[in-house]
């Protein structure tokens, strides 16, 4: 079945597109929900909620564009809209700290930096995440989180902040299990 007949009969609440819908594109929308949430329960909430949504909406996709694009969209904006709804996204100062790098050529797996951007705050998270993962503006930031662009900049700064911290002492605690193992075996 073509993905526009998939979609018409989704249109239509046929049950078994949806499921098909579901098996096709699951995979692809839980990585942004994994991207965005903090933990894997919490994105299989948010997957759920997401195509919910994109069952309800569907029949507004007007095929302009790509269908997948118009999903991302939905899932990014359906988890901003509950994190909004659950005041997850607490407003702060809008001092901005000088801008932290983080630096990811040092030996840490992906999956490691993957689950320190996880552990971070939900406002510092997703402010993060649609800044260096999805390419937003503080301004878009701003516009879709309800809040400043200095507090978009003040929380990725933290975000920054943080993320480099866990970093640091990763390869710290890295460099003394080699030097234990180094030193332990001259003894």
């Amino acid at each position: 079945m073509s993905l526009e007949e998939l979609i018409n009969k989704c249109k239509k609440g046929d049950r078994q597109a949806q499921e098909q819908l579901y098996r096709q594109y699951s995979h692809i929308l839980f990585g942004i929900c994994l991207k965005y949430s903090h933990n894997k329960m919490e994105a299989e909430d948010n997957l759920h909620d997401s195509f919910m949504t994109i069952f309800d909406k569907i029949g507004q996709f007007g095929a302009k564009g790509s269908f997948e694009g118009w999903m991302k969209r939905i899932t990014v904006n359906t988890i901003l809209q509950k994190f909004r709804k659950e005041e997850y996204l607490e407003v702060v100062s809008e001092n901005t700290e000088s801008e932290v790098e983080v630096e990811t050529d040092n030996g840490i797996e992906l999956h490691t930096i993957l689950s320190f951007i996880q552990e971070l705050p939900n406002k510092y998270r997703t402010t993060f995440n649609m800044y260096v993962l999805d390419g937003y503006s503080h301004k878009e930031i701003a516009e879709r989180l309800g809040t400043s662009a200095g507090t978009s900049k003040s929380n990725l700064a933290r975000a920054r902040l943080i993320l480099k911290e866990k970093i640091e002492t990763k390869i710290t605690r890295s460099i003394i299990c080699i030097l234990i193992i180094v030193f332990g075996s001259m003894l």
